[in-house]
């Protein structure tokens, strides 16, 4: 593949998982008496992931996320030389999911971005749940960290074959489960930004964190399982093989 083909599916991919994401939220999470509250907004993302891993993911890798393509890089799963096409790629997609999320809901006249914002991540007053700077650090570097874990042990090629699409968008799916009371559920710095820059002001400011760390999350996950998990568990030998 080019890097145009690749660069082009990351930013489509990263596209797709914030309008889908970020849309289920701001459109359908509350929606009137029959709105698909915080569980349906934890799979609508992790049904972004899935649905792209088997779009493109034989095009790009389907990354989506700054945080993994860091994070294969210290796996030793990706080259160094391509980390800023993809980042690039996804935090353009990103941004303009984010604009065009909030033209569509700006279509309703009750919507008042002030007031609803537009799922962007952020601690203290910023936080769904009121939840403090330390809290919103540490649950966003252990989160990253795990779903790199999840990412590159379901890639592995000792795992099940086809199934790596469906690990790592239930991976997302419970990330979010966990973490959306606390952060509004990053994990991915693009997925923060696009946000961020429609919305302005404290989300803006925070914005920082929610590159932070992702980044060291996705690091520490994948060359902890590059360390620990790729050469020391070898598949048992199966007597009869």
């Amino acid at each position: 593949m080019t890097n145009m083909q690749k660069g082009l599916a990351e930013f489509i991919g990263t596209f797709w998982l914030v309008f889908g994401g970020c849309g289920s939220a701001v459109l359908a999470a509350a929606f009137p008496d029959v709105g698909i509250g915080l569980l349906g907004v934890a799979l609508a993302f992790g049904l972004t992931v899935v649905t792209m891993a088997y779009a493109i993911g034989h095009i790009s890798g389907c990354h989506l996320n700054p945080a993994v393509t860091v994070g294969l890089w210290a796996g030793g799963r990706f080259q160094s030389r391509d980390i800023p096409l993809y980042v690039v790629a996804q935090v353009l997609g990103a941004i303009v999911a984010a604009f065009l999320l909030y033209y569509i809901a700006s279509g309703n006249p009750d919507f008042d971005l002030a007031t609803k914002g537009l799922a962007a991540n952020g601690f203290d007053e910023g936080s769904p749940g009121n939840y403090d700077i330390w809290s919103a650090l540490i649950i966003e570097v252990v989160l990253t960290a795990g779903f790199l874990w999840v990412i590159m042990g379901s890639t592995d090629g000792r795992a099940p074959a086809g199934f790596a699409p469906l690990a790592i968008g239930l991976a997302l799916t419970l990330i979010h489960l966990i973490s959306i009371p606390v952060t509004n559920t990053s994990v991915n710095p693009a997925r923060s930004t696009g946000p961020a820059l429609v919305v302005g002001g404290l989300a803006l400011q925070q914005l920082w964190l929610f590159w932070l760390a992702p980044l060291a999350g996705g690091l520490a996950g994948g060359w902890l399982y590059k360390t620990l998990g790729a050469d020391r568990f070898p598949k048992p030998d199966i007597e009869g093989e």
